[in-house]
């Protein structure tokens, strides 16, 4: 079916390998694996497709990302955390995946449960037994169409299985922190600060002596955590790890109403002052997440708790409520966008219209506004294995720059987080950057209702 192809004599010479990656696709692939420097080992073109010349460069290497270029303009490959070896064993790796470059960013193509990732023997690389790089020594991709990943062929390959290049680079992680490095933010990491946030929040007093609780909106894509956040921050109140809020990692939305949040201090504590509005998520598809008219109804006090959303077909209030206006207990005093550390540099630019668009409307209204970066223990290996070391990482500053100039808001108002997820007990360090968070939303709140409301409205 397909001709041979002579194999490429291997360079004896040590010229340094040219990477056939462009600096942004590199940049973006680097995105999907944290705080990691690339390392090119092999080239097919260079040392040939054999898998013999594949072993020889790339065994024990350590983590390692594998990226085809075929006839037809296509860039795809896969990462796999455990080293080649060539012992013939089947891999258990729940790290690994496939990508493909699907427009200008890479799509991540995570393996279904119950597979192994690979069997390591001495051919060339494959994943899940499924896909199979330089199949049989040539430059060749074979697809079994087994079920270890769901592979469309069209999307990932264009369906031609034809390699042009062939390359495989060592994944090195960038964790390393001087001891003499100062934090680029001050947080006092012990539990009197905790205690000292709960009570200022708990003692809170809208700025508006007609409001009794500030309204916070969330705002962000499918899966960046806004459902995460009220969980985590009920949790903290309740002493103990809740999930009132539907929240996962599913590709849509799972959140589908309008939610109102109040929180309690402690279980049969009052209601704090402030609520939490979760909404649907944000999809960059037209026709498909929460639409922009529905935000606009929402920030004015127009959308009822338990609201049910239709992609399709933005909210139509009824006459009756139409013809009045809302009053300001009823609409939205601070909006936080919730965006994934993990996923900035992967944003479409569909989606960053989305958010532009958003941000408009939210300026036109002056409301005051916030970015809460979330996972950032999955963005960076320096804060999973210690969240006190969230300020010291270059890694995290750099995103938080990132976010900054995507979304247009000020450093000053991007606050990285980490939401209770698989936590079964709460832990001190998360709840003070939580609590710090949310009482910056109380205060940005407070400027939102000092810059609209009259002298006489609020406390002597």
């Amino acid at each position: 079916m397909y001709q041979k192809t002579r194999n490429v004599i291997p360079r004896t010479h040590n010229a340094p390998l040219a990477s056939s990656l462009t600096e942004e696709k590199r940049k973006q692939l680097c995105g999907l694996l944290g705080n990691v420097e690339l390392t090119l080992l092999y080239k097919a073109s260079v040392h040939g497709y054999q898998a013999s010349a594949f072993h020889q460069r790339c065994d024990r290497q350590g983590p390692t990302l594998l990226v085809a270029y075929n006839h037809s303009g296509y860039i795809f490959g896969g990462y796999t955390s455990v080293d080649y070896t060539q012992s013939g064993q089947q891999i258990t790796d729940e790290k690994a995946f496939l990508f493909s470059f699907q427009g200008k960013i890479p799509v991540c193509i995570k393996m279904n449960s119950g597979y192994n990732a690979r069997v390591d023997d001495g051919a060339g690389p494959n994943f899940g037994q499924q896909v199979y790089f330089c199949y049989n020594n040539q430059p060749i991709l074979y697809n079994t169409g087994a079920s270890a990943f769901t592979v469309n062929p069209t999307t990932m390959y264009g369906n031609d299985a034809r390699l042009s290049e062939f390359e495989v680079y060592k994944v090195e992680q960038i964790c390393a922190v001087s001891s003499e490095e100062k934090p680029w933010r001050n947080v006092l990491w012990k539990a009197e600060r905790k205690d000292k946030l709960m009570e200022m929040i708990r003692n809170y007093k809208p700025l508006v002596t007609s409001l009794s609780r500030v309204r916070i909106l969330m705002i962000g894509p499918v899966g960046a955590g806004k459902s995460s956040f009220f969980n985590s921050i009920n949790s903290i109140f309740m002493g103990r790890i809740t999930s009132k809020a539907m929240s996962g990692s599913a590709g849509t939305s799972l959140t589908t109403q309008f939610r109102t949040y109040p929180v309690k201090d402690g279980r049969e504590g009052k209601p704090l002052p402030f609520v939490l509005c979760d909404t649907m998520g944000l999809e960059e598809q037209t026709g498909a997440g929460l639409d922009i008219e529905d935000i606009s109804s929402i920030l004015q006090g127009r959308v009822h708790d338990r609201y049910k959303f239709n992609p399709t077909e933005p909210f139509q209030p009824d006459e009756q409520k139409a013809s009045r206006p809302a009053s300001l207990q009823e609409k939205i005093h601070c909006v936080v966008y919730v965006i994934d550390a993990t996923k900035i540099s992967l944003m479409s630019d569909k989606l960053q219209e989305k958010l532009a668009s958003v941000r408009r409307k939210v300026n036109s209204l002056g409301i005051a506004q916030i970015v809460l970066m979330t996972k950032v223990d999955e963005a960076c290996p320096l804060v999973e294995k210690d969240l006190q070391n969230i300020y010291l990482s270059p890694y995290i500053k750099s995103k938080v720059q990132e976010v900054s100039s995507r979304l247009g808001v000020p450093v000053s108002c991007v606050l990285p987080v980490k939401n209770y997820s698989q936590e079964l007990e709460l832990e001190l360090n998360c709840d003070v950057l939580l609590l710090t968070a949310l009482q910056q939303m109380l205060n940005f709140a407070d400027d939102y209702l000092d810059d609209i409301c009259p002298l006489e409205d609020k406390p002597k």
